[in-house]
């Protein structure tokens, strides 16, 4: 079996800042070795280097103006270090489990086992094997994605398995009556053939096929490498201990990847495709397992969409709803279509330009706002309409301190717009109970009520102030992988 030396596992805070010292002492680096680590992680944009102010120590958020532009590998303090990151990665035997922002106490494992399972299940929505992170020259194979989709294939669905179909005798299967009457001997009496042998056939699982044991093979290799390297816990996982047959037995890679070819050429069904092909990827990458070499990821770079889907899930988002599906008071009022959705609702702008003759033509942008998310609710005889937008911060909204790491005016503005844009509708539809809300994570236990955001221009418009609401992370977790809803009244808007 492929093996590594030992793992180094620690655990890193999203956008937390961190200096080149940092990063040596905790994955136990020397000489320039971090500076490769640096290097590698920042060509595929997981880490990304600020400049060293005191100004820069506790923010939360990056800021393009934040990140340095000149060379950060030469000192150790010229630069701050900053993971744009959420999820596990690998780079040689350093393992990288990188936990939300909004956490500042320790990490544990079973909050990061939810996260992890929160990834699993947005990334699911693509129904796909990342095979590769970044692209071009930065391009590396993700074989740690490899090994998780081998393990719960394998767990879900079983081991990749051939039929054979064999003839017995007087067995217990359908009669082959060519077979019977052409090798069988018959009794004649009153002339009709009573047969007394009938050949009959059977499918039965071929257990000596060559990729069935190899299939076994790979899933107890991954099965045994994730295990030392402290994963298969992480990922919720099983140990498979499957066969004792390594995989050096089955041949050189070229030989075995020669016979997957093959199969692959004479196999039609979809899912046994999909797990060759795995396999293959595996095998022809395995070696930088021992080589250290490679980055693999099961993360992303962009955990504020999946923050966003989260929230959209967990209140019930009507955006994509028609009109005709929605909870209105009276139904759908006139002058609008059933069937348009609650999203086509915001026109998009318009631009007028001139023709030869002094008339005016109009063009229509192809792009226009959208809310986040929206919830239409009735309680009895009153229907809250709701525009919701989840922000991915760590605001500090507290006495006596600067406010900081909070949305930015544009953010704003647009909660305002949103609420101007649907005003016709929810006057023509007789709704009066409007709010307009920021959704953030916190690692508390509790919805917080931290206070609002407001405009003096747009609140001339009798438009409502955004409020502002921290959110339980492993709370909303829970209702989103368990497919359930918060009652919106938790929030008391």
């Amino acid at each position: 079996m492929i093996r590594m030396a030992g793992f180094i596992s620690e655990y890193i805070r999203e956008q937390k800042r961190y200096t080149k010292n940092d990063l040596r002492t905790l994955f136990s680096f020397s000489g320039s070795e971090v500076d490769t680590f640096i290097q590698r992680l920042k060509s595929y944009g997981i880490i990304k280097a600020v400049r060293n102010t005191p100004q820069q120590v506790d923010l939360t958020e990056l800021v393009d103006d934040d990140i340095a532009i000149t060379d950060d590998t030469t000192a150790n303090s010229d630069c701050f270090y900053v993971f744009t990151y959420v999820g596990v990665l690998t780079i040689g035997n350093r393992i990288v489990k990188c936990y939300p922002k909004y956490q500042f106490s320790d990490p544990t494992d079973p909050t990061m086992k939810q996260v992890l399972k929160v990834l699993q299940r947005y990334g699911t929505k693509e129904q796909i094997v990342n095979l590769y992170n970044g692209d071009g020259q930065s391009s590396s194979f993700n074989l740690l994605a490899v090994m998780l989709f081998l393990m719960e294939d394998y767990h879900q669905y079983g081991p990749y398995i051939n039929t054979e179909d064999i003839v017995e005798v007087n067995g217990e299967g359908p009669i082959l009556w060519g077979q019977t009457i052409d090798k069988g001997f018959a009794i004649v009496r009153d002339n009709r053939p009573y047969y007394v042998d009938l050949y009959t056939s059977r499918t039965v699982d071929n257990e000596q096929d060559f990729f069935y044991r190899l299939h076994r093979s790979i899933v107890t290799e991954c099965s045994k490498q994730l295990k030392e390297s402290g994963l298969l816990y992480l990922f919720d996982l099983v140990e498979n201990a499957l066969t004792d047959e390594p995989v050096e037995e089955f041949g050189d890679t070229d030989y075995v990847l020669y016979r997957i070819q093959n199969e692959l050429n004479i196999q039609y069904a979809t899912h046994k495709q999909t797990v060759l092909k795995t396999m293959y990827a595996y095998l022809a990458n395995r070696k930088a397992l021992a080589q250290n070499q490679g980055v693999s990821m099961y993360g992303t770079t962009t955990f504020h969409t999946v923050w966003e889907d989260v929230c959209a899930e967990v209140f019930g988002n009507k955006l994509e709803y028609q009109l005709r599906q929605l909870s209105l008071p009276n139904g759908v009022a006139p002058g609008f279509t059933p069937t348009d959705r609650l999203i086509d609702i915001i026109k998009k702008p318009r631009w007028i330009g001139y023709n030869e003759d002094g008339s005016t033509f109009y063009k229509d942008a192809q792009e226009t706002l959208i809310p986040d998310l929206i919830s239409i609710v009735r309680s009895g005889a009153q229907t809250a309409f709701v525009i919701f937008d989840a922000k991915y911060y760590c605001i500090q909204l507290e006495p006596n301190r600067p406010v900081k790491n909070q949305p930015g005016v544009g953010d704003v503005t647009k909660q305002y717009l949103y609420q101007l844009a649907y005003r016709e509708f929810t006057q023509q539809h007789g709704i009066t109970h409007i709010k307009n809300c920021f959704l953030m994570p916190t690692e508390g236990n509790e919805i917080v009520a931290l206070g609002m955001a407001s405009m003096e221009i747009l609140d001339q418009l009798d438009l409502e102030k955004i409020q502002i609401r921290l959110l339980p992370a492993t709370r909303m977790y829970s209702l989103y992988l368990s497919k359930q809803t918060m009652d919106i009244a938790e929030l008391d808007l």
